[in-house]
């Protein structure tokens, strides 16, 4: 920072930075971390309504430029939400914060009318595009915030192209107020894995001797039951290995595969640290994407880095995140997924080079300096 030049006070919606561990909260921590290491001119204050999960909340360095501020006052028992919604724009005030980031697709209520400027991170709008999967209740909530947000941002971050296009028809948002700007991910997926962590992580997990692998929560609008169902058609040899958090439709994909005699070629695993879900990308031969709906898709990305070929679903943003060279199908077409999977395996033709395509597109991501690009947002709004 330039002799004399005023530092600029940030502050940001840390809720799901000391909560998630995945998805939105991995962004945030990641975000933060990255802004306070490219931006000296800027200073942090994350607000939260709770300190949250220690190890999460640990994950950030506290310091003269970044600190977590809760609540200024005592709050009734819904007073968390009341903060969130409309409280914490005293506390903004209060800290003297210029522009206020909410890192999650939502801003609190008054932010304008404080002076305060405001920038909106919005990852994606499946609950307008697939309201199947959500409470009508939710949907309505998540509607109004939506709109709400669009109005009271003066710039929004999109994670994507698709998710842009989305804002832009289904909000009825100028695309002069939209900027993309590509999510930050874990690369310590890209390095590589000795064979010795190979036979450790598949003799503790049970992992069989070749498998397609799957990553993220096991919920219906991921579609995992497409590939478990396209694994009837594929060699009795290969298996799939799902790894991520269990709801309510994993009961249904278990029930699937019992009932059709492949319970024994389905492993599904949760709570798989880091350093073994690179093993476990690493050992296997295809990654298998069948979602309906994403925002982005980061385990497109974290697969094609560990050397995998990838076969995904037509209908969102996943050809933007995957590239020309994975082989994308329709979300219920079992025996083109099938297909797909079967020219992904060790030995088909012209594997070996869509995996040397694929790992070059995704340098556009690897190489997209979000945090400078948000920083840089941050200047030109303020």
């Amino acid at each position: 920072m330039a002799e004399g030049e005023m530092m600029m006070l940030v502050g940001m919606d840390a809720k799901r930075i000391v909560r998630n561990r995945t998805g939105l909260g991995s962004y945030s921590r990641t975000l933060v971390r990255d802004l306070l290491s490219c931006a000296p001119d800027l200073s942090l204050r994350l607000y939260t309504p709770t300190p949250g999960d220690d190890d999460l909340r640990g994950q950030i360095e506290e310091g003269e430029r970044c600190r977590f501020v809760y609540p200024g006052k005592v709050w009734p028992v819904i007073g968390k939400w009341q903060w969130r919604q409309r409280g914490i724009v005293d506390d903004l005030r209060r800290d003297g914060v210029q522009l206020f980031h909410g890192l999650t697709g939502e801003l609190p209520v008054g932010l304008r009318k404080a002076g305060i400027k405001s920038v909106v991170t919005i990852h994606d709008l499946i609950f307008l595009r697939h309201p199947e999967y959500y409470h009508p209740w939710d949907v309505a909530i998540y509607k109004w915030k939506f709109h709400r947000t669009c109005r009271e941002a003066d710039r929004i971050i999109a994670i994507s192209e698709c998710t842009k296009r989305d804002i832009m028809e289904l909000g009825g948002v100028d695309a002069d107020k939209i900027e993309v700007v590509y999510q930050g991910f874990a690369q310590r997926y890209h390095g590589s894995v000795s064979m010795e962590q190979k036979e450790d992580t598949r003799r503790r997990y049970d992992l069989p001797g070749r498998y397609i692998l799957n990553v993220g929560t096991v919920e219906e609008r991921k579609n995992v039951l497409l590939a478990v169902k396209a694994l009837a058609l594929l060699s009795e040899d290969v298996s799939l290995v799902v790894v991520g958090k269990e709801t309510k439709y994993t009961a249904k994909v278990r029930r699937y595969a019992d009932d059709h005699g492949l319970a024994s070629r389905v492993r599904l695993l949760h709570g798989v640290g880091d350093a073994d879900l690179h093993a476990i990308y690493a050992d296997a031969e295809a990654f298998a994407y069948p979602s309906r709906y994403e925002g982005f898709g980061i385990p497109i990305i974290e697969a094609i880095g560990c050397g995998l070929p990838v076969v995904a679903c037509t209908g969102s943003c996943l050809e933007e995140a995957g590239g020309p060279d994975c082989i994308y199908v329709g979300p219920d077409d079992v025996e083109a997924l099938a297909d797909a999977i079967r020219r992904s395996l060790k030995g088909a033709p012209g594997r070996e080079e869509r995996i040397d395509r694929s790992r070059r597109y995704i340098q556009r991501f690897m190489k997209a300096d979000t945090a400078a690009k948000v920083a840089e947002i941050y200047r030109k709004v303020k």
